[in-house]
């Protein structure tokens, strides 16, 4: 295939081989079989000539003819190509507005283009391993690989497959730059992004490996944005469920079989002794908590990634799960003190505490600096079959799904992320569940003489040998009821603040 300027098409695909050119409207499929044969007949190599195609598709994109483009009209112009990627036409036009007018006219749109079009081309030869001027399904597998990202040799087809115009089965420049000029990212690590849950699924727990930010993120302002968008959605999502968890508390510490606690049955105990407000005890510092640590296990993972990886290579999997539960632990540590007292504020009878400072003025004096601590050991232990567990799971199934899936677009889109997101999460809680309730029980031991505080093995012994094995998940049903609506309104919460913060999708 010789130099010549195809257009400026990315998807050019028979309707065989998408089925959104299939479900796209007839009018749609016209545009675009317009815009192609437009295109394709007044490209020539690269020179000045470009810009004439870069004219043919401006011209096209400029549906109300004011020698600018706007969002609105790019994505609507995106979508009648087949073009269309969520957040796309936002980027381009915040890439490349450079008087920040809101829009692009046809010098800004131009520059965009070319400058797009180099960067590419570094990442095309980056991927091309064998300097043979074109990818193919082995290089694209290589290149997964390096991401944590392990795809079958069919499903690296399929992908490469999403991007062959001549159909050979290798992509050369051309076929490259035609699929991603007007999508905004140019790093194949942009494929991370797509796949990130722990900032914007909040369940509660905090022990999930921390996101993956790409160099462009952390280049820019977006990686503490996300973080922010992140920890807004968790302050919604913990307070919306708020009653579930201190119930699921409840039937940890009080629940027993000679004292069996039901759903309703501990929730009217607790609206009988306090009313309603009293649900939503200890929510206050559960949300306080959300900032510092957040921050300090983003900062922690960033530094234990640089001391277990050479510099310049990609993290592999078992060591982004080294880093994540040392940077887990880190956080932990810092901050248990906050949750000792989110435990305690959250069992506390009416009357018993002012609020936080004084419950914590009244363990201090009364049980130590030791009794910020209780049940550190357990929660500490946790952190590794959790956070194993999550990533495993979510890799497995973020892997599963690029292998069958990934035709078009490393974007699974929502319901996807949801659900992978939510069933790596539960699994990761199932695992741990117990020596959460040990933790819970350890912390919660206020009430008992000095002389009788069990050890982690002697609780959980006790415990088996009362209630059984099934002792060791009271609790869990109210914590299994508030993962759904809590992954809902994280995600909502999430997707507005990036709104808010000016996050490009």
């Amino acid at each position: 295939m010789n130099d010549c300027h195809y257009g400026l098409i990315i998807r050019l695909r028979s309707a065989g081989r998408t089925a959104r050119l299939h479900a796209a409207p007839l009018n749609s499929s016209a545009m675009f079989q317009a815009l192609r044969t437009s295109l394709l007949s007044s490209a020539r190599c690269w020179d000045a000539d470009s810009e004439r195609s870069y004219q043919v598709l401006f011209d096209k994109l400029d549906t109300n003819k004011d020698g600018k483009v706007d969002v609105a009209e790019l994505r609507a112009g995106l979508k009648a190509m087949g073009m269309f990627r969520h957040g796309a036409a936002q980027k381009i036009v915040s890439s490349g507005d450079r008087n920040q007018d809101g829009c692009l006219d046809f010098n800004e749109f131009a520059k965009y283009l070319k400058e797009h079009e180099m960067k590419l081309l570094l990442t095309f030869k980056s991927l091309d391993r064998n300097n043979d001027g074109r990818i193919d399904a082995t290089e694209i597998q290589q290149a997964l690989a390096e991401l944590g990202m392990h795809i079958s040799r069919e499903g690296a087809r399929r992908i490469l497959h999403s991007m062959d115009i001549d159909g050979t089965m290798m992509v050369d420049w051309n076929e490259f730059r035609e699929h991603f000029l007007l999508y905004p990212a140019f790093n194949l690590e942009e494929i991370i992004r797509y796949w990130k849950h722990s900032s914007v699924l909040d369940i509660g727990d905090s022990l999930s490996i921390p996101d993956e930010f790409t160099e462009e993120e952390k280049r820019s302002d977006e990686w503490w944005k996300q973080l922010v968008a992140g920890a807004v959605a968790g302050a919604v999502s913990r307070t919306g469920t708020a009653p579930l968890d201190r119930l699921k508390v409840f039937m940890q510490v009080h629940s027993s079989k000679t004292n069996k606690i039901s759903l309703m049955g501990g929730l009217r105990q607790m609206i009988v002794e306090g009313g309603l407000m009293s649900l939503w005890r200890g929510n206050g510092i559960n949300v306080l908590k959300i900032a510092p640590e957040t921050a300090i296990k983003f900062m922690a993972y960033e530094q234990y990634k640089k001391l277990l990886t050479s510099e310049g290579k990609k993290i592999e999997t078992h060591k982004r799960f080294m880093a994540g539960s040392l940077a887990g632990a880190t956080a932990q540590t810092a901050i248990y003190p906050m949750e000792v007292l989110k435990t305690r504020l959250t069992l506390r009878k009416t009357g018993q505490y002012a609020g936080m400072f004084d419950c914590a003025k009244k363990i201090l004096r009364k049980e130590g600096v030791i009794a910020f601590y209780k049940g550190y050991i357990p929660n500490l232990i946790g952190i590794i079959p959790y956070a194993g567990i999550d990533l495993a799971v979510y890799e497995t199934l973020k892997n599963t799904w690029l292998s069958y899936h990934a035709k078009d677009s490393a974007n699974p889109g929502v319901l996807v992320l949801l659900g992978c997101g939510t069933i790596s999460s539960t699994c990761g809680q199932l695992a741990s569940y117990p020596l959460a309730l040990v933790r819970t029980r350890m912390q919660a031991q206020a009430s008992l003489d000095v002389s009788d505080q069990p050890s982690m093995s002697s609780l959980l012994r006790t415990i088996v040998a009362k209630d059984g094995f099934f002792g060791l998940y009271r609790g869990i049903l109210p914590n299994f009821m508030k993962v759904i609506p809590a992954v809902s309104i994280s995600y909502v919460v999430y997707e507005y603040m990036k709104t808010g913060l000016g996050i490009s999708k």
